[in-house]
């Protein structure tokens, strides 16, 4: 079998998937979609077994995984509808593009190819929409400040690692890496803390922790590319202040 024809069908039992979790107990569907996100990791390890190494570009399979935990409970906590139907659509085809990026990844340890870049910028969105659905479902939860504290830097540390790491594709981690990996994870844990405490909605308050995770992901990069330009941060800084005044503005 094909390495492309292992992704569609791996993409094609992932929505299945979902289509099951629908029949199940609510009791149990936090419990099923967190066995979903193992099942489809396994998968696409299975897809992708020819590329894959067991060394630190292993950190890949974090996002499916998570991407997969994140808009499942994001589906979860959304009301019966149309709407909800038709992620189950999106996120099988969603799920397509992930793994062939990942798998991108993967050839570019190897050697250099031209469909690197774009899928850097695939993965980078993908990253970002992957910390919208985690930080809704942690806010929605209504869980104490210090859970929701913890679970931010939990959930973001895994997921600010991997998006690190395909800036060098090394085969092991650096010292650099790792450290901007927990300081970033730290500084959204403390924006969540002040979150919690701000009169917000779980959606606002979702935004505005993706874009706080957005501005340290995009300069991280840059950083670790050595482009770490002054107009590089005055528009990263520039697009957080914009976010913070509207998320003010909203409270009043």
């Amino acid at each position: 079998m094909s390495k492309r024809l292992k992704i569609i069908l791996t993409s094609i039992l992932a929505s299945l998937g979902f289509i099951c979790v629908q029949f199940i107990n609510s009791n149990y569907k936090i419990h099923s979609i967190f066995f979903l996100s193992v099942v489809v990791t396994i998968l696409i390890a299975w897809s992708l077994k020819e590329s894959l190494k067991f060394n630190a570009s292993i950190i890949l399979l974090v996002l499916p995984a998570f991407f997969t935990i994140g808009v499942g409970f994001f589906w979860f906590l959304l009301p019966p509808s149309f709407l909800t139907r038709l992620i189950v659509v999106l996120y099988g085809l969603l799920m397509y593009f992930l793994i062939l990026t990942i798998n991108v990844y993967y050839v570019s340890t190897i050697k250099t190819i031209a469909l690197f870049r774009t899928a850097k910028a695939g993965g980078f969105v993908f990253t970002i929409a992957t910390f919208f659905f985690l930080f809704d479902a942690i806010l929605s939860f209504g869980l104490p400040v210090y859970l929701n504290v913890l679970y931010v830097f939990l959930v973001s540390f895994p997921i600010f690692l991997q998006g690190y790491w395909v800036v060098s594709l090394g085969t092991k981690f650096s010292s650099k890496i790792f450290q901007i990996s927990v300081i970033s994870s730290l500084i959204c844990a403390q924006i969540s803390a002040v979150v919690y405490f701000w009169p917000v909605s779980i959606v606002v308050g979702s935004l505005f922790l993706t874009t706080t995770a957005y501005v340290l992901l995009g300069l991280g990069q840059s950083h670790l590319e050595e482009r770490l330009f002054v107009q590089t941060v005055r528009e990263y800084l520039i697009l957080g202040a914009a976010i913070f005044i509207g998320m003010f503005g909203v409270t009043l």
